[in-house]
């Protein structure tokens, strides 16, 4: 078995994001690596305590709260160090994760202000596990990830 690869679960058709829903990735690189049984998925914000549905929260400076100024920002650090962990324990060195959120986004976030405005920045499960090690990508980079993969 090749190696495994942490993935948001959202992307894996759960239904754990912020609003009921999910994201499923549908890129036939991504089912494959699926039915191959490569993917690890979590969402860190579920692991780190929050229900399905809750409130959209976003990052601002280093913490991360909802639009109504509450501090949820231990929450999103639990989930994070959770994540490391089943990286960890499934030896995963490369995460794909959902984009712009305030858990996983890897090259944009939302701003802070719910205004819907994205800025350069990571979240702080993509931070947490790039600062040990893991390569993280979104799933909008699945053609980075196929070269990374095949490196290993």
């Amino acid at each position: 078995m090749k190696g495994k690869i942490l993935v948001s679960g959202c992307l894996c058709g759960k239904k754990v994001r912020y609003d009921g829903k999910d994201a499923a990735c549908l890129d036939p690189r991504f089912v494959r690596w699926m039915r191959e049984g490569r993917l690890v998925g979590i969402c860190p914000e579920v692991a780190g305590g929050f229900s399905v549905p809750r409130e959209p929260c976003e990052k601002a400076g280093d913490t991360v709260v909802d639009k109504f100024g509450h501090d949820f920002t231990a929450k999103y650090k639990a989930g994070a160090d959770k994540a490391l962990a089943l990286a960890r324990k499934y030896g995963a060195a490369v995460a794909i994760l959902k984009q712009n959120s305030p858990s996983c986004g890897s090259l944009y976030i939302y701003d802070g202000t719910f205004s819907g405005i994205k800025k350069r920045g990571e979240g702080v499960t993509a931070e947490l596990l790039r600062k040990n090690g893991i390569k993280v990508f979104g799933e909008d980079q699945l053609q980075e990830v196929e070269k990374e993969i095949e490196q290993n």
